[in-house]
């Protein structure tokens, strides 16, 4: 058996794709929380060009008339009491804000506050991405590192890997210095279609650029309808932090930060598989 020592490193991160996951990770934490703080001043959503406090929302988070919490997604209801649309804030008080001060940036309600906030870092991920992508390309990370070949795309090949994540078997060895298919199809999903259908939803929501871009309100269906893709996105970004965030535990958090964070990857010990 190999020891630490004995096994080799690997330059797995370059400094552009190091510098973004950080400033990223930033970023979309605070554009994650001061989102949900703008959605408290209006928690609901809708499909279509309008949506006022009488129009039908396909989902909203508040009070009920029975004193409790719910989110509802169209006719489900689902009891919150306690986390969402009925809690207590840091002094003890009832609050019936759909998502509690724990959650959004300001803690306290504001939501001039949290415009400022949010607006500050959309142009952060903006500019952010966009550089990492100029770089990516320029580096060839995009082609060596994340796109997939045929043979991974292959469904034998897919359900393989969806089976082994499923039973924890991680890669090893030199594998676990790629990234693997579910890796690859992840990141080219939030970097290529999350993260760009963030912005110009984000976009489509303001008036001072429908009156330069109104094109993007007729792909959008309109304001309320581009609303609720944002925050459809917004929690699609949500699962796949969570997803990753149990990954980099189950792998090893400090080798995983650790090449993060210098670049250098100490690959694991090959192991037998049986079965």
């Amino acid at each position: 058996m190999a020891t630490p020592q004995s096994r080799p490193w690997l330059y797995r991160h370059k400094w552009p794709t190091r510098l973004w996951h950080w400033l990223n990770a930033l970023t979309i934490f605070i554009l994650l929380m001061s989102g949900l703080m703008i959605f408290n001043a209006h928690p609901h959503l809708y499909w279509g060009r309008y949506g006022a406090n009488f129009d039908p929302s396909w989902l909203g988070i508040g009070p009920t008339p029975q004193g409790g919490g719910e989110l509802r997604i169209y006719r489900l209801h689902i009891p919150t009491t306690g986390v969402l649309g009925h809690w207590k804030d840091a002094h003890g008080h009832i609050q019936t804000r759909a998502f509690p001060h724990w959650a959004t940036i300001p803690g306290s309600y504001s939501l001039a506050g949290a415009r400022r906030w949010h607006f500050l870092f959309a142009w952060v991920l903006i500019l952010g991405g966009t550089s990492y992508v100029i770089a990516s390309l320029i580096n060839r990370h995009f082609s060596k590192d994340l796109k997939p070949s045929r043979t991974e795309l292959q469904p034998r090949h897919l359900w393989q890997d969806i089976k082994d994540h499923a039973r924890l078997r991680l890669p090893t060895g030199d594998a676990a210095g790629r990234y693997n298919p579910l890796q690859k199809l992840a990141y080219i999903g939030v970097i290529f279609f999350l993260i760009p259908m963030m912005i110009l939803t984000g976009l489509t929501m303001s008036p001072a650029f429908n009156a330069t871009f109104p094109q993007l309100l007729v792909l959008f269906g309109g304001r309320q309808s581009a609303r609720s893709i944002h925050f459809l996105c917004a929690m699609g970004l949500l699962a796949f932090i969570v997803v990753h965030l149990v990954m980099v535990v189950l792998a090893g958090p400090v080798n995983e930060i650790r090449s993060m964070i210098t670049g250098w990857f100490r690959t694991p010990p090959e192991k037998q598989r049986h079965g």
